[in-house]
């Protein structure tokens, strides 16, 4: 019998896609600092930065301020979305010619099944050096590729020679690679884990690998220890596009300083839902499940949730449910690092008769409203368009 032949996930990053878009289309800013994002002088964050601006600790959702301390000659721009929009889609287009199983990962980014299609393009190696050459090609912007066995995977490779890299991991080759890798490449691994685990002298992935099991459960609790244990031996989804079942949609935001103002954490909550409301309206589904994620000072993470009697995929409702679940959590006042709001138990929207639901009305406004945001940004709503970017549950 023939053995079943090796799975190859691709993970494509654009890289400093904003700012290189910029730099594409202004070549006198190209070799300088440049920065997309608010205006110096203004509360908001940076959204992209060049390669040359990150040379002076300049990174993504930075508050502006701090950047412009770090880099006062720098060049600060608001973001252009339909510019950078119209650049997504030739990328992806792009991506779609290579193989039929592409699934976009926010504007920038995808992951792209490529398994058997060596008897068409080469090796994993050939193909990923030609997803570059015609991303090149149509957008004349660079892009970093890692492919491997899994999704995980794929997604560490792409970062490992960033800018304009390709690193290709076999399955063979996964534990050797991820060794001595910082554990901070690891997903979902954020800088106060981090900080934890290098207290217990564990700065790389090998070493997390052989750390006892027990001890690490009881320091980060049984579900983080499981989910490190799973990453350090490389062990992640293969599944891609349409072949991955979508459990939950949520969105979370880790604050540069703990929060316990409880108007900032209610704003925070509010974006949140919006930005759920609208993948979940962008995917056809409505939820009936809304979880609320807090994590406190010293990592201390709690999840509280409530079940609709019917299924939303309404900002306002998503909202209303999210910040009744935090007033009655009893955290008020204590300071909070990160916040998290996720729709799950799904309802599928093709389904329901859209024009006999109490919300249908409502749902289809605020559609008309997704489908202006994402040809225009958010800008052309009256929405700023420069709050750092939340990370994303997709599960």
């Amino acid at each position: 019998m023939e053995q079943d032949k090796p799975r190859w996930i691709m993970h494509l990053d654009m890289d400093a896609f904003f700012a290189a878009i910029e730099q594409r289309d202004d070549p006198s800013l190209v070799g300088k600092p440049v920065i997309v994002g608010a205006r110096p002088g203004t509360r908001g964050v940076v959204s992209t930065c060049s390669y040359e601006a990150r040379r002076y600790g300049i990174r993504s959702a930075m508050p502006i301020a701090e950047a412009y301390r770090k880099c006062p000659h720098g060049v600060y721009l608001p973001p252009d979305f339909k510019r950078y929009q119209e650049a997504s889609d030739r990328v992806m287009e792009t991506l779609a010619a290579i193989s039929p199983v592409v699934e976009p990962v926010g504007i920038d980014e995808a992951f792209v099944d490529i398994s058997g299609l060596d008897r068409l393009f080469g090796s994993p190696e050939a193909i990923g050096r030609r997803a570059k050459v015609a991303i090149r090609q149509a957008v004349r912007l660079t892009a970093s590729v890692g492919i491997g066995p899994n999704r995980l995977v794929a997604k560490i490779a792409s970062d490992f020679r960033k800018p304009d890299g390709l690193t290709v991991v076999p399955p063979e080759a996964v534990l050797d690679f991820l060794a001595p890798l910082d554990i901070a490449r690891l997903r979902g691994v954020g800088k106060v884990l981090v900080e934890r685990l290098h207290q217990l002298g564990i700065q790389t992935v090998g070493q997390l690998r052989r750390f006892n099991e027990e001890r690490l459960a009881e320091l980060v609790g049984d579900s983080a220890a499981a989910m490190l244990r799973r990453e350090a031996h490389g062990l992640g989804s293969d599944a891609v596009g349409q072949e991955r079942e979508r459990k939950q949609i949520g969105k979370e935001t880790t604050f540069d300083e703990d929060v316990t103002d409880v108007e900032t954490l209610r704003r925070t909550l509010l974006r949140l839902a919006g930005e759920v409301g609208r993948r979940a309206r962008r995917a056809g589904v409505r939820g009936r499940c809304i979880t609320v994620k807090i994590r406190l000072a010293g990592f201390e993470t709690h999840t509280r949730r409530k079940t609709l009697k019917e299924a939303t995929a309404i900002d306002d409702a998503i909202f209303a449910t999210a910040w009744s679940i935090f007033q009655e959590s009893g955290f008020a006042g204590r300071s909070v690092r990160l916040i998290g709001v996720s729709l799950s138990g799904w309802e599928d929207s093709s389904q329901l008769d859209l024009f006999t639901r109490p919300d249908a009305r409502r749902e289809r406004l605020m559609a008309a409203k997704d489908k202006i945001v994402e040809r225009f940004g958010k800008g052309a709503l009256g929405l700023h368009p420069s709050e750092p970017e939340e990370e994303e549950q997709d599960e």
